[in-house]
C-alpha cells in the first residue's frame, strides 16, 4: 500500500468537506472560546453513519456473546474476519482516516473523541460482563454519552501502576474508591468514567492488585473538575477527578468478582494492548498534523515576498519544505505499514507500537515548529494555524506514553529477541 486507495480517497474528501463546513468555521471558538467538541462530533458520527454502524456493531457483538452463553455458537468463531472489535480489516483503515483529516485542523477533536469512544468504550468492551455491556457500552461507543478513562494521578504518569495511590476498599457488599486523578481526557463532562485504582485489603501497596469501576456523574463523593489550562489541544477538554468516599456495588466492578482472580500478568497484557492501540493512533494524528504544516508552508513559501522574490524561490526555505516532505512520506508509511498489518490480521508487537509513535511524534514536533520558522513573525501569531499546530503537536511526544517511555519499550523489545 503506497497511497489511498480510489475508495478511502473518496472517504477523505468527503470528510474533509464536511470539516471545513462543521468545524473550520467554529475553529476559533473550539480552541480560543468555551465551545466543548461533543455536538459537533456527534454530527459528524450521524453524518457518516458512523453512530449507526457502531450500534449495529454493538447489537451484535452482544447477540452472539448472548448465544455463547447458552452454549449456541462458538463466540470466537462467528465473530469471524470482524474480531472483538467488530470492526473489520478495511474498517481499520477506513477509521484512520477521520483521525488523519481532524488532525489536520483540529487534533483535540480526535483526542475527545478517541478517548470516549475508544479507550472508554473498549474497556467496557473488552473486560466488562454482559450486563456491563449492556448498561454503559452501546452509549459510549455512539458518542450518546462522553466517556473517560482515568488513570494517570499527580504522582504516577508514567509509571502509572506503580505509583498508583487511588484506592478500594471492601465495606460489606460494597467497595469505597478514593483518590485523585489528574490530567483526564474529557474529565470535566464525562458521564462515564472508567476509574483504576488499587485494592486495599490491608497488604502494602506495592502488593496491591489493580482493579477497575466505572462510575457515573454525580454520583455522591465524585467531582469532576472544570476544564484545565494546557498548552494545546484546546479542544479537547482535560480536568481533574476527585473521588472521597465514593461507594460502588459490585455490579461497578469491571468484570465483577472473577476480574479479582487476575493475574498480574494478565493485567500487564490488557495494558500493552490499549497502549498499542493508542500508540497507532498518535502516528495517524502526526500525520494530519504534518500535512497541514506542509501544505500551509507551500502556500506561504508561494505569496510571502522578500526582497523581492517569493521566499520558497530561496535555498534554505526549500530545505525546511524537503525535509517536512520526508518527514510526511516516512510517518505516512508507517501508518500504511498499520493499516497493511490489520487488513492482514496482525497485530503490532508493543515495541514496534512505540517506534511509529516515537518517530512519528518526533516528526509532528520538528515539522510543525519548522513550519512556525518557516512564516517568521507570522507563526507566532494565533491568526495563522501553524502557531496552533506547533502547540498541539507537542502533546504527542508525552500523551500515550513519554518518549523516554517509548525508547525503554522499544529497547526491551530489541534485547528479549
Amino acid at each position: 500500500m503506497y497511497e489511498w486507495p480510489e475508495n478511502m480517497q473518496l472517504m477523505r474528501n468527503v470528510v474533509r468537506d464536511f470539516i471545513e463546513k462543521e468545524i473550520v468555521p467554529n475553529l476559533w471558538d473550539l480552541e480560543h472560546g468555551d465551545l466543548p467538541p461533543y455536538d459537533i462530533l456527534r454530527k459528524m458520527l450521524k453524518t457518516f453513519g458512523i453512530d449507526s454502524m457502531s450500534r449495529e456493531r454493538f447489537r451484535r457483538s452482544i447477540e452472539r456473546e448472548e448465544a455463547a452463553a447458552r452454549g449456541e455458537v462458538d463466540e470466537e468463531r462467528s465473530a469471524g474476519d470482524e474480531g472483538e472489535s467488530g470492526i473489520g480489516r478495511d474498517g481499520v483503515a477506513m477509521g484512520m482516516i477521520p483521525i488523519v483529516e481532524l488532525s489536520r485542523w483540529c487534533p483535540g477533536m480526535v483526542t475527545a473523541m478517541g478517548v470516549s469512544m475508544g479507550l472508554t468504550g473498549s474497556a467496557i468492551m473488552s473486560k466488562g460482563t454482559l450486563e456491563q455491556k449492556k448498561r454503559w457500552a452501546e452509549e459510549i461507543l455512539t458518542l450518546e454519552k462522553v466517556g473517560a478513562w482515568a488513570i494517570t494521578e499527580p504522582d504516577s504518569g508514567s509509571d502509572a501502576f506503580g505509583a498508583m495511590k487511588a484506592t478500594a476498599r471492601r465495606d460489606g457488599d460494597e467497595f469505597v474508591l478514593n483518590g485523585n486523578k489528574t490530567f483526564i481526557t474529557n474529565g470535566p463532562y464525562a458521564d462515564t468514567i472508567v476509574f483504576i485504582c488499587k485494592l486495599d485489603e490491608g497488604n502494602p501497596p506495592d502488593e496491591r492488585r489493580v482493579v477497575t469501576f466505572v462510575l457515573d456523574s454525580g454520583m455522591p463523593g465524585l467531582e469532576q473538575s472544570k476544564p484545565m489550562a494546557k498548552m494545546g489541544l484546546h479542544s479537547s477538554p482535560t480536568g481533574e477527578l476527585f473521588l472521597n468516599d465514593v461507594r460502588c456495588g459490585v455490579d461497578r466492578l469491571l468484570g465483577g468478582e472473577t476480574s479479582l482472580t487476575q493475574t498480574r500478568a494478565a493485567q500487564k497484557e490488557g495494558a500493552k494492548s490499549t497502549f498499542t492501540m493508542e500508540r497507532s493512533g498518535v502516528a495517524a494524528m502526526a500525520l494530519g498534523i504534518i500535512e497541514q504544516c506542509l501544505q500551509k508552508s507551500l502556500e506561504y513559501a508561494k505569496e510571502r515576498k522578500a526582497w523581492g522574490r517569493p521566499i520558497g524561490e530561496y535555498q534554505l526555505i526549500q530545505l525546511k519544505l524537503a525535509k517536512m516532505e520526508v518527514a510526511r512520506l516516512n510517518v505516512e508509511n508507517l501508518v500504511f505499514r498499520y493499516i497493511e498489518m490489520a487488513m492482514d490480521g496482525r497485530d503490532l508487537s508493543l515495541g514496534e507500537a512505540s517506534a511509529m509513535k516515537l518517530y512519528s511524534a518526533q516528526a509532528a514536533v520538528e515539522v510543525a515548529m519548522e513550519a512556525v520558522q518557516l512564516f517568521g513573525g507570522n507563526g507566532y501569531m494565533a491568526e495563522y494555524q501553524v502557531e496552533q499546530l506547533a502547540r498541539d503537536s507537542k502533546i504527542l511526544q508525552i500523551y500515550g506514553g513519554t518518549d523516554e517511555m517509548q525508547v525503554q519499550h522499544i529497547a526491551r523489545d530489541l534485547l528479549s529477541r
